[in-house]
């Protein structure tokens, strides 16, 4: 299988200090690039982290030749654009959650990836590509706690900076967009459909505007999803399946830690136990799945059809808080 050589738009906190650290682990993926908006950032970053190329601009990065994949840890609202940009370029996109600030944004990177179908694109939902989801889905699948009736989740940290670009409300800030599309994109993969009908709570910042809390419920018809999610809150996370004769508890469902062994709780049929997974990275295991799509044709984890149907609720539990 071909190892990709990727380049880096921006030296985002979590590409520094998680997905790039990782991929570097990955044995089909080359960190060869990485760009900044000043050169002096971006040298910086590739002497952290042992990146051959820098640039100064994201422009000089998309034309440098040597690079088959982008990797786009830019805020929310730069995701688009540069997406597109990259495609134009011929590269190969894995873009940080969510693809856009609206559905309208992922209909645009769909439209563009069918006109070049040679180019890959996917959104970097890494909590997919953990283990434990493929064990705790399997589980769900085989009837074992029965019919599904609710999946609880919830997801929250303490962020109060002002200049933090998740509390900037025209970059697309605040905890619906950031941390509450794990709950809507994990509770409709449990269900396995899209919900009949929303509705949700927020509070915003009165300074900022962005959303500080989101509780929303999901109306699956014969089974209800809700979730709360937070950013002046404790941190903590965490997801309940309830069904008809089980449930199942995933303490860590998002970012499981990544120097131990994740866990699961089962609890069917008068039974429990507690399934332990083996030591991983899910975003290393990302870079690998990316890998695969590109050098083998294998489907993608996360299509852009999933990446819209997840913004399109996303955007109707937003419309929804509107109203309250």
């Amino acid at each position: 299988m071909k190892t990709l050589k990727w380049g880096v738009l921006s030296t985002a906190k979590i590409g520094l200090d998680q997905v790039i650290p990782a991929m570097q682990e990955s044995a089909h993926t080359q960190i060869q690039a990485i760009a900044s908006r000043t050169e002096g950032r971006a040298r910086q970053a590739a002497d952290r982290l042992g990146i051959p190329a820098s640039y100064g601009s994201y422009e000089a990065l998309l034309a440098d030749p040597d690079i088959d994949a982008i990797y786009n840890p830019l805020p929310n609202h730069m995701h688009l654009e540069w997406t597109i940009k990259a495609m134009d370029a011929g590269k190969h996109v894995l873009c940080e959650k969510p693809l856009g600030l609206r559905a309208e944004d992922v209909q645009i990177i769909q439209a563009a990836a069918a006109k070049n179908p040679a180019v890959k694109v996917t959104e970097a939902f890494m909590y997919r590509h953990h283990p434990q989801w493929a064990f705790v889905m399997e589980k769900v699948q085989s009837g074992l706690i029965g019919s599904v009736k609710m999946v609880q989740s919830h997801f929250t940290y303490f962020n109060s900076d002002e200049h933090d670009i998740r509390n900037i409300a025209e970059y697309g800030g605040g905890g619906l967009l950031d941390i509450g599309c794990y709950c809507v994109s994990s509770s409709r993969g449990i269900f396995g459909r899209e919900p009949e009908r929303v509705m949700s709570v927020q509070k915003r910042d009165p300074v900022s505007g962005v959303d500080t809390v989101t509780s929303g419920i999901l109306d699956f018809g014969d089974g209800v999803a809700s979730f709360n999610c937070g950013t002046l809150s404790n941190r903590w996370q965490g997801l309940v399946i309830t069904g008809t004769e089980g449930c199942i508890e995933v303490p860590f469902p998002f970012n499981p830690p990544h120097d131990k062994k994740a866990q699961v709780h089962v609890f069917a049929h008068g039974d429990s136990y507690t399934h332990e997974l083996e030591v991983c990275n899910h975003y290393a295991l990302q870079a690998e799945a990316f890998a695969r799509m590109v050098s083998n044709g294998e489907p993608p984890v996360l299509s852009l059809d999933e990446s819209l149907a997840n913004m399109k609720v996303l955007d109707k539990l937003s419309d929804s808080a509107r109203y309250w």
